[in-house]
């Protein structure tokens, strides 16, 4: 695939905020933290242009 042709793309993570601090120590810009009721988001954009999502799930009842 051409670089920056992939979007969408995902990572399940324990821990939203400790996955943002990381990505940010290693220079990558990345997005805010969302939180929806079906689990909360980081986005960013590789070097390449392709766009990523990482998700923490949330807690089960």
């Amino acid at each position: 695939m051409a670089p920056g042709s992939l979007q969408g793309l995902q990572l399940v993570v324990g821990d939203i905020e400790a996955a943002r601090d990381e990505l940010l120590e290693r220079g990558v810009e990345v997005g805010d933290v969302q939180i929806f009721p079906w689990g909360s988001f980081v986005f960013f954009s590789d070097p390449d242009g392709n766009g990523w999502a990482v998700q923490q799930v949330p807690a089960r009842d």
